[in-house]
């Protein structure tokens, strides 16, 4: 059975922490501008400025053009046109999943051919839209011999290095 290709883009995950740098970026600006005197003064400008220049930068980041694009011959991660990564299903050595936090790892052997789907705690800077579509999507192609459930990625890790 052929199915369409499903794509799953790269989303900011840390909004609300850029936010507030924002937030706290305009209270140093205004400090500088309306409160504080000499050298302090300066300094203070600055860094409230580079703290508002990290918002729009984080926006427009290239890693938010990004997708994960799943169909019956395997994984790609696209921008574009271009590919930067491409696993067909035969080649996935393993996928590690956790249920309880919708976290996934498609390895792939090596690094650079293997994706994390992060859930909460997971070390990605990113995240996926549709992460539990994504993730049935990835677990109905690889075959469940190949699936190791576990209850949370960073346990499985802590297991496998003691």
């Amino acid at each position: 059975m052929v199915t369409e290709p499903s794509r799953f883009r790269f989303r900011p995950r840390f909004k609300a922490l850029v936010a507030t740098s924002g937030v706290l970026g305009l209270v140093a600006i205004a400090l500088a501008l309306f409160g504080l005197v000499g050298e302090a003064r300066g300094v203070v400008l600055v860094l409230g400025a580079g703290a508002v220049l990290l918002v729009p930068l984080y926006a427009a980041s290239p890693a938010w053009r990004l997708a994960v694009v799943v169909d019956d011959a395997g994984l790609a991660v696209e921008r574009g046109t271009r590919v930067r990564l491409r696993l067909a299903w035969p080649d996935v050595v393993r996928v590690i999943w956790s249920p309880s936090t919708t976290t996934l790892f498609v390895d792939g052997g090596e690094p650079a051919l293997s994706l994390l789907v992060p859930g909460p705690g997971a070390p990605a800077p990113y995240d996926l839209e549709a992460k539990p579509a994504l993730c049935r999507a990835i677990l109905a192609r690889v075959g469940a011999e190949r699936v190791v459930e576990v209850e949370s990625l960073e346990r499985f890790a802590a297991e496998r290095a003691a």
